[in-house]
């Protein structure tokens, strides 16, 4: 039990990025967390999706997209929900998941790691294959818990360079300039990018975004 309560060992501080989100990028993202947050807390009363699996889907796109302050925190709370320190651990180290990812979970995990990939722009056929396997009202779950993670991750990973140089350890591939730029301009646009979102949601559009294009065109 006692192991099980200690932080996994790829929780360590990172001296580079694995990947950056432009300031586009993460308003584009931020519009679609209104609704992908009441989603979730609507499954939280349902428990339609185990929060158990809501928490993988999470590892997963932070291991994508190497978000240090989002692997510590979603650690520690999936620790907190029962999760082993070795599943943990094995989510959060390259490829994600491994002997872990369960059968029935396998699909939503890939597809969260693709979504990451993605950058938050996935095919549309992907989508499809997950509303096919899980249902509709499942596959809006496993959506909005990606949607939710990268918008975190987007927030985090800037926040993870700057807490690193507060302590005397910079990334070599990042700066104070760009740090303190998206972090500020991030949040400034924050209040902007929810309530285009909710506009979005009382004029019928949908809370998701893909790429209609089929692979080759």
């Amino acid at each position: 039990m006692e192991e099980d309560m200690t932080l996994p060992r790829t929780i360590s501080p990172r001296m580079e990025f694995k990947r950056k989100f432009s300031l586009r990028e993460m308003y584009r993202a931020t519009v679609f967390a209104p609704r992908a947050m009441s989603k979730l807390i609507g499954n939280k009363k349902s428990k339609l999706v185990d929060q158990n699996f809501v928490k993988r889907i999470h590892l997963a796109i932070t291991e994508v997209n190497g978000c240090a302050i989002c692997s510590y925190g979603h650690a520690k709370m999936a620790l907190r929900q029962g999760m082993g320190n070795k599943e943990i651990n094995s989510f959060l180290s390259e490829g994600g998941g491994g002997s872990f990812i369960k059968p029935e979970e396998a699909k939503a995990i890939l597809f969260a790691q693709y979504f990451a990939d993605s950058r938050g722009y996935p095919k549309k056929y992907a989508y499809d294959a997950i509303v096919k396997e899980y249902g509709g009202e499942k596959a809006k779950i496993i959506l909005s818990a990606s949607q939710m993670m990268i918008v975190g991750n987007m927030y985090g990973i800037p926040l993870s360079a700057l807490l690193s140089r507060l302590k005397g350890k910079p990334y070599k591939d990042s700066s104070l300039f760009y740090e303190l730029k998206t972090l500020l301009l991030g949040f400034l646009f924050l209040p902007i990018a929810i309530v285009h979102g909710f506009i979005r949601g009382v004029i019928g559009m949908p809370n998701e975004r893909f790429d209609h294009s089929i692979e080759g065109e």
